[in-house]
């Protein structure tokens, strides 16, 4: 079910043009969380309207534990529990690097970007 989430996060972000989706399995690492989705929007207007439109594509369904980040938007984490979203400007993601600081774990295969 969390990587079902997860996907539906994915396709999320997509539909608000996100970039670089990256799902790393968390759940042998952590045991706060089954999965990061990674995704990067170009500014912090876009990252705000990437995490607004994954909040709003899974109500009422899922509610986030919480969301933060929002007003400065250049790194909005939204808490699903078993999965965890972070929404990057690309400068935030390189200076964070998630993807390298848990670059030991697993990938989630996604379906390539248009």
């Amino acid at each position: 079910m969390a990587e079902e989430l997860a996907r539906e996060i994915v396709a999320g972000a997509a539909d608000k043009k996100a970039q670089d989706a990256v799902v790393l399995v968390m759940g042998d690492a952590v045991s706060f969380t089954d999965f990061f989705v990674i995704v990067t929007g170009a500014t912090p207007r876009q990252t705000r309207s990437i995490a607004e439109g994954i909040i709003l594509k899974l109500r009422p369904g899922h509610r986030p534990a919480r969301a933060e980040g929002e007003r400065e938007g250049e790194w909005i984490l939204i808490d699903y529990i078993d999965v965890v979203v972070h929404v990057f400007t690309p400068a935030a993601r390189d200076f964070y690097r998630l993807e390298t600081l848990w670059g030991d774990v697993p990938r989630l295969e996604l379906p390539a970007e248009d």
